[in-house]
């Protein structure tokens, strides 16, 4: 990144986020742990996981994805109907029998 600076490597994610069908629509740089923080707009979680993959693949650097969801996203989830039943736990006393 010296020699080809911030600007260069952000086409270089841009060019990927195409080439998925997507779209960058902010890269930051960052002091830390974490060095780059990209938001795409990618059309399917297996797009970003392909990017992922290949990107991790290369031994040059992990990934982490966070997929983000709009506030429509939330309310089409809630309008959801899950069939769940919670868990009941039990407790179970144990006595120590004493040997004899």
């Amino acid at each position: 990144m010296l020699r080809e600076g911030g600007t260069a490597r952000r086409q270089v994610v841009d060019r990927i986020a195409d080439s998925l069908g997507g779209r960058v629509e902010q890269m930051y740089f960052a002091f830390g742990e974490t060095d780059v923080y990209v938001v795409a707009d990618l059309p399917s979680n297996a797009a970003c996981a392909a990017w992922g993959f290949t990107a991790s693949a290369s031994g040059g650097l992990r990934t982490k994805i966070v997929v983000l969801l709009t506030p429509e996203e939330i309310d089409e989830a809630v309008k959801q109907q899950v069939q769940y039943q919670a868990w009941r736990m039990t407790c179970l006393r144990l006595r120590r029998f004493a040997q004899g």
